[in-house]
This record gives structure tokens, sequence and C-alpha cells, in this order.
């Protein structure tokens, strides 16, 4: 069976809450869930508090707020957040 729109953002909305506040929180940082789009299977966020304009933002949305989602939230198939410029993020080892 598979879950409604509102049931899959409740399900994002609980994984921010509880498992990605508490990281931001330590930064004075937070997120909160702007939009999910079922056909995709993106999610995008908006950093709040310290975290917005933060240069480490980019790797606080793939290595935290992401992961988080994408293990707790099977529909959910990439996050995206506003104001987050991805593209000047290169891990390490890549070229």
């Amino acid at each position: 069976m598979s879950r409604t729109q509102s049931e899959i953002e409740e399900a994002i909305k609980k994984v921010l809450e509880e498992k990605v506040a508490p990281m931001l929180a330590m930064h004075q940082g937070g997120s909160e869930l702007v939009s999910y789009d079922m056909e995709s299977g993106v999610a995008t966020v908006r950093f709040l508090g310290t975290c917005i304009g933060c240069p480490m933002s980019t790797l606080t949305l793939k290595g935290g707020v992401e992961a988080e989602i994408l293990e707790n939230v099977p529909e959910v198939q990439e996050v995206h957040a506003e104001g987050v410029d991805e593209d000047a993020f290169e891990f390490i080892g890549e070229e």
C-alpha cells in the first residue's frame, strides 16, 4: 500500500523534527519542509537560523538532512534546499 502525499510529508517533517533538528540546533540552526513532489520524489527544505547562508550548508544538506530523509522515507529520492548552490560542492576525491 502506497502512502498519500500528506502521509509522506508528515513522515519527512517527523524526520526533520526528530533526527535533523537536534543536529542543526547545536549550531543554532534549523530546517523545515517547503514541498514534496510525488512524481519526482524530490523534497525541498528551507534552512533556518544560522544555517541560512552558511558555507557548510551544502555539506549539511547532503551529508545530514538528505541522508536522514532518504534512510527514513523511502518515497524520497532526493532532497534540495532553497538558496543552497549544490553545484558548488565537490566531494572529496572528485575532480
